[in-house]
């Protein structure tokens, strides 16, 4: 079983800005629709320009999680669908016109927010962009944990989604939502919530939840449950809430 240690969170949602407001969520979950990007007041004009909607939520939680001088955490953003409006908008431009803009496709790949998380951190640290399908929280927290046996202090996870554009709808296979969450992700020491991830070949698929499951996986650590499973493809998956003594 992979251990570890989430000294800091933040999330981002339309009406869910504060701690108080997601635990108060994590009670009475549901799928988060709205979009409330937030101002990003700390960020540059020039720069807040360039991020898109889903992009501040990402950076905003970001931001809210890392210190002022942490500029060598690895960072790590896990998005199942990426800038999706974004890619969808350059799909249409290429049908109608043929050619797409350069700039909209650069800011479109998926590794575009964490680049541009990077730049106005100015961080010297890696960062990974991935996504996993329905898998996308457990492959974030296993390279994590690869990171922090490799020595690493703490890396950032951040997640993000936005709502898939109506054209893709019949391809959903979990609920919609847009939100955005970031952890500080330690090894197995210290004070914070002690975590517990494994495989289990025993874990059946769960009937459709009200939640997209990397939305589910946040709530799970913010609430007081001990245990979530979770099955994609021929894995299984648990996440486990550890005591002190485990």
């Amino acid at each position: 079983m992979l251990k570890f240690n989430i000294s800091g969170w933040a999330g981002y949602a339309s009406g869910l800005h504060t701690q108080e407001a997601w635990r108060a969520w994590a009670r009475q979950p549901c799928a988060p629709v709205g979009l409330e990007p937030p101002a990003l007041t700390d960020v540059p004009a020039m720069a807040r320009r360039r991020i898109d909607p889903l992009g501040r939520m990402a950076v905003q939680v970001a931001l809210w999680c890392q210190k002022a001088e942490d500029n060598n955490v690895p960072l790590i953003f896990a998005s199942r669908y990426g800038d999706i409006v974004r890619t969808h908008d350059l799909l249409k431009e290429l049908v109608n016109e043929g050619v797409v803009s350069p700039t909209s496709f650069g800011l479109a790949v998926h590794n575009a927010i964490a680049a541009q998380y990077s730049m106005l951190r100015s961080n010297h640290g890696n960062y990974t962009a991935l996504g996993a399908g329905t898998a996308t929280a457990e492959a974030a927290l296993l390279e994590a944990a690869g990171l922090l046996a490799e020595g690493t202090p703490e890396v950032l996870v951040v997640a993000y989604d936005a709502l898939v554009p109506e054209v893709f709808s019949e391809f959903l296979d979990e609920a919609p939502a847009c939100y955005a969450w970031a952890w500080n992700v330690r090894p197995d020491q210290g004070e914070g919530m002690r975590i517990g991830l494994e495989t289990d070949a025993s874990v059946m698929s769960a009937l459709g939840s009200a939640l997209p499951h990397m939305l589910d996986v946040h709530r799970f650590v913010i609430s007081d449950d001990t245990c979530l499973t979770h099955r994609t493809g021929n894995t299984g998956w648990r996440w486990h809430r550890l005591s002190s003594d485990a």
